[in-house]
């Protein structure tokens, strides 16, 4: 059995050798630095065509359903994704003929930002609404077993608010705000979600930050400790958008910018041996499904997310160094002729 680290040392910087307040617990901490950057996003809501609202007494934000959103209502979604435990940027980018920008993520603190904030792990459902929901919120509900294992588990305590980003293509109703309270151990009040489907621009930006998230969810998988990657980059195409209402395409397009055009660099603190039995298995070309658009991959299996090779669901290129032993392993080739096809280039 894998030996974990408790997140009170996941978390880096923030950690105490004692909690002396019910603030302190590291996933108090998690939801708390993402509320911070929600309250930014609050108060730059209209310079950033964002829209906040309030529902059956939580704050929303819609960043691309009734309003437009844009670039930095994207980056602030993914950085709520993350629990403001990484930093997002915009660069220019590296394939000018498929995109003109990149979207870059890098943390000192992947396995709480990655795994306990970024991950989609929830899908919301009621009889009326679907998301896929991401952020620290999923640390209190606390029903994944990925968080289980990795200690990423904790109640909400004194003032905690439970912080999470939608992908949806509506906003949700007062029936989806109770469950979301019910599940996080919270009262609507401290609720706070952000809200975009994938064919907007701000969804696209908060998709395609998840490169980095990716490798990490994969090694996990792959049943490597993922707690001895102690640093991590990654960059993805930014895709054009799809237009409004094709969420099919909205989807295939995120998708193909990372399993075919992703780089991400992990710095690992283990023995090589662990390294080397995963390092070839953890970009996208390990899967079967591997080689097709995901629009096609999407169709082939009725548009059930769940039908497809989970596999699949990572960078195209992944490089691992030893801060042991300087070695270096890289797997993994950007497909550009695929993108174009996905791109419609």
């Amino acid at each position: 059995m894998m030996s974990r680290r408790p997140l009170d040392k996941i978390c880096g910087p923030h950690h105490h050798a004692r909690m002396n307040t019910p603030s302190d617990h590291p996933c108090c901490r998690l939801n708390n630095a993402a509320n911070d950057v929600f309250e930014s996003l609050d108060r730059s809501a209209s310079a950033n065509r964002c829209r906040v609202i309030q529902c059956g007494g939580a704050r929303l934000i819609d960043a691309g359903i009734e309003a437009r959103g844009g670039l930095q209502a994207g980056v602030g979604l993914a950085r709520l994704c993350l629990g403001d435990h990484a930093t997002v940027s915009l660069q220019a980018g590296r394939y000018p003929d498929l995109s003109g920008t990149d979207v870059w993520v890098h943390t000192d603190q992947p396995v709480a930002a990655c795994l306990g904030g970024q991950y989609a792990g929830w899908p919301i459902s009621t009889d009326s609404y679907f998301a896929m929901a991401s952020g620290p919120m999923r640390t209190f509900r606390g029903r994944e077993e990925m968080l289980k294992s990795l200690d990423l588990v904790g109640p909400p305590q004194g003032s905690s608010f439970a912080v999470g980003v939608l992908e949806s293509d509506f906003m949700p109703n007062e029936k989806v705000i109770s469950l979301v309270a019910d599940e996080c151990g919270v009262v609507p009040a401290k609720v706070r979600l952000a809200v975009a489907p994938s064919t907007s621009l701000a969804g696209a930006v908060q998709v395609v930050a998840r490169s980095v998230e990716t490798a990490m969810h994969k090694l996990h998988a792959l049943n490597f400790d993922v707690t001895t990657v102690t640093s991590a980059a990654g960059v993805s195409l930014l895709p054009p958008p799809s237009k409004p209402g094709d969420m099919v395409g909205g989807i295939g397009r995120t998708n193909d910018a990372m399993l075919y055009g992703a780089h991400v660099t992990l710095w690992c603190d283990t023995e090589d041996d662990a390294i080397e039995a995963v390092a070839a298995k953890v970009p996208s070309a390990s899967s079967s499904d591997h080689g097709r658009t995901f629009r096609e991959i999407f169709r082939e299996y009725d548009h059930d997310f769940y039908k497809v090779d989970p596999m699949l669901f990572s960078p195209a290129v992944v490089t691992i160094h030893s801060l042991r032993t300087g070695r270096t392993w890289q797997s993994g080739q950007t497909q550009p002729h695929i993108l174009k096809q996905s791109f419609g280039l």
